[in-house]
């Protein structure tokens, strides 16, 4: 009897990344999660409520909720983060991470 290979979600994930629609919106769900936890961890950090932080960036709690849940198919802007960096006396960087050549 032949034994079937496991397939595992990383090879389901290696395989679908090669559709470069699927490899766009999964990018870009992975930045929105990354940003809602950055953005929840130093809001945490400097001992501020949602509330707090929004006033101090100039928006609404609703808005820091949507960042922190990372539920908003919204990008923030860069205005946004900007504001919420300094309200959090921290610095935006930007950055790009270069892939391997396939």
């Amino acid at each position: 009897m032949m034994r079937r290979k496991r397939i595992t979600f990383k090879d389901v994930l290696k395989k679908e990344m090669k559709n470069t629609e699927f490899r766009f919106y999964f990018e870009r769900e992975r930045a929105i999660s990354e940003i809602a936890r950055l953005i929840r961890e130093a809001r945490l950090k400097a001992d501020l409520t949602q509330s707090e932080l929004a006033r101090k960036a100039k928006t609404s709690q609703t808005v820091i909720a949507r960042l922190e849940s990372g539920s908003d198919q919204r990008t923030p802007s860069l205005d946004l983060l900007e504001r919420i960096a300094s309200a959090l006396k921290a610095r935006l960087m930007v950055s790009f991470e270069y892939l391997k050549a396939a």
